[in-house]
């Protein structure tokens, strides 16, 4: 046995009482430390020192005043920084994203509107001839998005189709859903579209082929609808079933979507048609809803009289020359024989009234050209002018 003394402990022992014998086996005693001592102290018991309690009468204010409606607080003045100054009642603030910015105006949005309102009649009429049934083809919406977000909203498989528009830049695209592809094929082929199932798979090569006469025609109206602009040659390019392996401008590039809605009979589904910012950008001044509006007009208009003028070319008519008009009795008629002569009050160097469908259009000298009777015309008839033939006035 063994004693430990401390040197601090008032007798020299650790507990300062007594000496106590300790084994090798048991842990040494430690000294106590002033900290020790200190939190053998008793705390309170009860609330901190200045901590009000609350009777019932606070209690039931709180209550009120938690239940009352909350004060409308007015919010302040817009202020609005501007060179000018306007009035703030009269100005319409909108919201802008900076993640998807506005590249084109609403008015240049509207005129690309117009236009392929336009292209949807044309196309609509082409395919009616095409497929001996009526054929609606409509704009649904005009929007501008990223290119991300359109193919985000592409079917799955698809007929996506590029597009070149010699001489802009780039290429376009359209996209047309199954819904309107297996219809329009099963139209070509005969078929009435009753109880059609329209599968979940890409086209096969005839299909494409049968497609293909389809879109051909589509050009052709876009290009006719794009000719009020500039003149544009749109040309079918490749043809893909899954928009996610076709990238015709960065993820982030901001395209116009022009949304349309064909029905077919009984069946209808959209196709959409994907413009880039960057193709469009050289024509995006001339694309105001008021100058595109005038002048495709007059386009139209011109483009109108240049057709019927063509058409009615070939158009044959009856030509008639008169000498010269009397008048007679019934009497007379009756006694006329071979060697008669029937004398007129027109001088006989008068000209000859050449007329048209029964019209005088014409003067006209008679004479004689390689044997046969001619007419060598001297001036053309007003629309006003009244003619003496000698006997009645034409």
């Amino acid at each position: 046995m063994r004693r430990r003394v401390h040197p601090n402990a008032p007798n020299g022992y650790v507990d300062g009482s007594s000496p106590r014998c300790v084994g090798a086996d048991e842990p040494p005693l430690r000294p106590r430390s002033a900290c020790a001592r200190r939190s053998r102290k008793l705390q309170p018991v009860g609330p901190p020192m200045g901590t009000e309690v609350l009777n019932q009468s606070d209690i039931d204010a709180l209550l009120s005043a938690a239940s009352a409606p909350a004060p409308i607080v007015e919010a302040p003045p817009t202020q609005i920084f501007s060179r000018s100054r306007r009035d703030r009642d009269k100005i319409e603030i909108a919201k802008y994203d900076f993640k998807r910015p506005e590249r084109i105006s609403k008015d240049q949005m509207r005129a690309l509107q117009m236009l392929h309102e336009t292209f949807a009649r044309n196309f609509g009429a082409s395919l009616s001839g095409n497929l001996r049934t009526i054929v609606e083809v409509s704009i649904r919406d005009a929007s501008q998005k990223t290119y991300q977000e359109f193919v985000a909203e592409s079917e799955s498989p698809t007929s996506f189709n590029l597009i070149n528009c010699s001489p802009l830049e780039g290429q376009i695209c359209l996209e047309l859903s199954p819904l309107v592809i297996f219809p329009i094929i099963d139209r070509l082929l005969g078929g009435s579209n009753k109880d059609l199932f329209v599968p979940r798979r890409p086209m096969t090569l005839i299909e494409r082929r049968l497609i293909q006469r389809i879109l051909h025609r589509a050009m052709a109206a876009l290009t006719e609808a794009w000719a009020g602009v500039r003149k544009i040659e749109f040309a079918l390019g490749e043809m893909e079933s899954n928009a996610q392996l076709v990238q015709i401008v960065p993820p982030n590039e901001v395209v116009v979507v022009i949304e349309f809605e064909i029905k077919l009979m009984n069946r209808g589904g959209r196709m959409r048609l994907c413009i880039p910012y960057n193709s469009i950008e050289p024509l995006v001044e001339d694309l105001s809803a008021q100058s595109w509006f005038v002048s495709g007009k007059s386009a139209t208009e011109s483009d109108a009289a240049d057709r019927i003028a063509q058409g009615l070319s070939g158009a044959r008519l009856e030509l008639e020359a008169t000498l010269a008009t009397t008048t007679i009795s019934i009497r007379e008629l009756r006694n006329l024989e071979v060697g008669d002569l029937i004398v007129t009050n027109r001088p006989a160097t008068s000209p000859a009234v050449l007329g048209v469908e029964g019209k005088p259009k014409f003067l006209a000298e008679l004479g004689q050209l390689r044997g046969n009777r001619a007419l060598k015309v001297v001036r053309s008839v007003g629309p006003s002018e009244r003619i003496d033939l000698g006997g009645a006035t034409s």
